[in-house]
């Protein structure tokens, strides 16, 4: 199975909760809010989950073993940090557009 797209749909600057991703394999299957959490001084991803009637968390989807965890993992945080690194080139070049009057 390969990642075959990633897609940063969110970033946050505040907060534990970095961003949340999109992740297509082999063009045929999309799992959608992975989320990117940084804590304890590094990135990790937690897999979308729903609440049960305990208040706890339940994993819909997840990684069944830990290299292709490890693989997935990696991947979405390289997405994380490039598009971070579009952010802060795009923010660079709209804050030096001045408008001229004329």
């Amino acid at each position: 199975m390969q990642i075959t797209d990633i897609k940063v749909r969110k970033l946050f600057d505040e907060g534990p909760m970095k961003a949340i991703i999109s992740v297509t394999f082999d063009g045929q299957l999309a799992v959608h809010d992975i989320k990117v959490i940084y804590a304890r001084e590094k990135y990790f991803i937690v897999m979308p989950s729903r609440k049960n009637p305990d208040d706890t968390y339940r994993d819909i989807v997840h990684p069944i073993n830990a290299q292709f965890r490890g693989m997935l993992e990696d991947a979405v945080i390289r997405a994380y940090e490039a598009a971070l690194a579009e952010a802060a080139t795009t923010k660079e070049a709209e804050s030096g557009f001045e408008t001229e009057t004329v």
